[in-house]
C-alpha cells in the first residue's frame, strides 16, 4: 500500500480517514475503455490530481495499462509528470496570455492552440528551444467555452500550416469538446459532429494532415462511436463514475468505482427524541436513537448540501447523514440499539452496497465528478494494486512522429 498525503500531509491521521484509490479498479477501467474503442487510441485525463485520485499513481498505473496518452489542463500538471519521470505522450490545454511555453515545448509536451496569438506564442518558445512544438489545433464545435470560434478557424489553420512548413511547429491533431455527449439525441451533439468534420476539410485544405484528431470526451467513447476518429479522452469513467446515469452500461461496459471514502467512527452518543444536531438544529431525532461522529466535512471537500440527504455504508447497512455537515465533522443516525463503538469503520462512498460517488451527486443536486474532485488535500490517499507501476511513460511506445 502507498501513502499518498499530499501537500497537507499529516492534517489527518489516515487510520482517522483516508481515500482508498483501487488503481487495479482503475487500469480495469481503461482496458475496458480502450476495448471498446479500438482501433481509436485512448487518452487518458489525469488533471486535477487525477481528479482527486492522485496525478502521479495514476498517471504510472495508466502507462502500465499500455495508454499511450495523458492529458492535463495546466502547464504545472504537465511538468509535474514529467519531472516525475513521465517520457509518454502527454497533451496540456489550459493556459493564459503571459504563460511561458519554453518549458512546455522544451519537455516535449503537446501543447493545444485555440488561436493565431497561440500559435505565434509556440513557434516563440520553439525557436527558443530549437526544436519544434507539437500542437493540437482546438476548434469551438458549439460547447462556447475554449476553442476558435468557426468564423477565425481558417486564419488559426492557415497561421499554422505557414508554420509547420518552415519547420516551427508539428500539427499533431485537430480537436474538439462535446456539450451533451450523454445524450446522443440533444440537437447539439449532431451539429457538433457536422463541425468537427467542416473544421478537418478546412485544415486538409491548407494542406495540413493531422494523425491525431479527437472529439470524443467519457461519454462520446462510450456512446458516439461517430465521435472517436483516431483518439478519445477519457476522463471520469476511467475513475469508475459513470458520466451520467445509466451511460456506461448502455455502452456494455462495466466500470469499477476507483475511490472509496472512509473514516472510523470518533464518537458515539445517545440522543433522545426531540433532541436536535449539529448547527441549526435542521434535524430533531423523532425517536430515542444513536447517532454517530465522522471525522470529514465541508473543508475535506464533503458537500454541505449532503446535510440530512446522503447516506453512508456503516456495519452491513446504510445509515443516514442527520443535520447539517461542518467544517470537519457530519453526524450519521445508527439507530436505537446500534452496536457501532468508537474506532468503526464508516464508507461515505465507493464501490455497492455502499453509496457510489454518483448517489452523493445526486442527492446532491450536482455530480459525481465533482464529488470525487473535491476531496480536500488534508485527506490522505491510499494508493492500492498495480505497485509495481514503472515511472510513467518508460519504455511505453513513444510516438516520435
Amino acid at each position: 500500500m502507498n501513502v499518498s498525503p499530499g501537500p497537507a500531509a499529516g492534517l489527518i491521521h489516515p487510520a482517522t480517514a483516508s481515500a482508498e484509490i483501487d488503481l487495479e479498479a482503475y487500469q480495469h477501467n481503461l482496458r475496458q475503455l480502450a476495448a471498446h474503442v479500438a482501433p481509436a487510441e485512448l487518452l487518458a485525463v489525469v488533471k486535477a490530481d487525477a481528479y482527486g485520485h492522485g496525478l502521479v499513481p495514476c498517471a504510472r498505473a495508466a502507462r502500465e495499462a499500455g495508454v499511450p496518452w495523458l492529458g492535463v489542463a495546466t502547464p504545472g500538471e504537465a511538468l509535474a509528470l514529467r519531472e516525475s519521470g513521465d517520457t509518454g505522450r502527454l497533451l496540456c490545454w489550459l493556459y493564459g496570455p503571459d504563460e511561458d511555453l519554453t518549458s512546455l515545448v522544451a519537455a516535449d509536451v503537446d501543447v493545444s492552440a485555440s488561436s493565431v496569438e497561440q500559435v505565434s506564442d509556440l513557434v516563440a518558445a520553439a525557436a527558443t528551444c530549437e526544436r519544434s512544438a507539437r500542437v493540437h489545433l482546438k476548434v469551438d464545435t458549439g460547447l462556447h467555452r475554449n476553442g476558435s470560434p468557426l468564423e477565425e478557424w481558417p486564419a488559426l489553420v492557415g497561421a499554422a500550416a505557414e508554420a509547420e512548413r518552415f519547420g516551427a511547429l508539428e500539427v499533431v491533431g485537430v480537436w474538439s469538446h462535446l456539450a451533451a455527449a450523454e445524450d446522443p439525441d440533444h440537437p447539439s451533439t449532431d451539429a457538433q459532429l457536422q463541425a468537427f468534420e467542416e473544421a478537418l476539410e478546412i485544415a486538409r485544405a491548407e494542406g495540413l494532415e493531422p494523425a491525431t484528431n479527437h472529439l470524443a470526451n467519457s461519454a462520446g467513447a462510450l456512446l458516439l462511436p461517430r465521435s472517436h476518429h483516431q483518439m478519445v479522452r477519457v476522463g471520469i469513467a476511467g475513475y469508475g463514475v459513470d458520466p451520467a446515469p445509466g451511460v456506461a452500461a448502455s455502452a456494455g461496459v462495466a466500470l469499477r468505482p476507483v475511490m472509496r471514502l472512509r473514516a472510523q467512527l470518533v464518537n458515539v452518543k445517545d440522543v433522545a427524541e426531540g433532541q436536535g444536531v449539529s448547527y441549526g438544529h435542521t434535524w430533531v431525532a423523532d425517536r430515542d436513537t444513536r447517532v454517530g461522529l465522522v471525522p470529514l466535512g465541508y473543508a475535506d471537500g464533503i458537500p454541505r448540501h449532503a446535510s440530512s440527504r446522503a447516506e453512508v455504508w456503516v456495519g452491513d447497512r446504510r445509515a443516514p447523514v442527520r443535520g447539517s455537515v461542518c467544517m470537519d465533522q457530519l453526524v450519521i443516525e445508527l439507530g436505537p440499539d446500534a452496536p457501532e463503538q468508537v474506532g468503526d469503520e464508516v464508507v461515505l462512498f465507493g464501490a455497492p452496497p455502499a453509496p457510489t460517488a454518483e448517489e452523493w451527486g445526486q442527492v446532491c443536486g450536482t455530480i459525481g465528478y465533482e464529488i470525487v474532485a473535491r476531496i480536500g488535500a488534508r485527506v490522505p490517499r491510499h494508493h492500492v494494486g498495480a505497485g509495481g507501476a514503472a515511472a510513467p511513460g518508460r519504455g511505453q511506445g513513444r510516438d516520435t512522429r
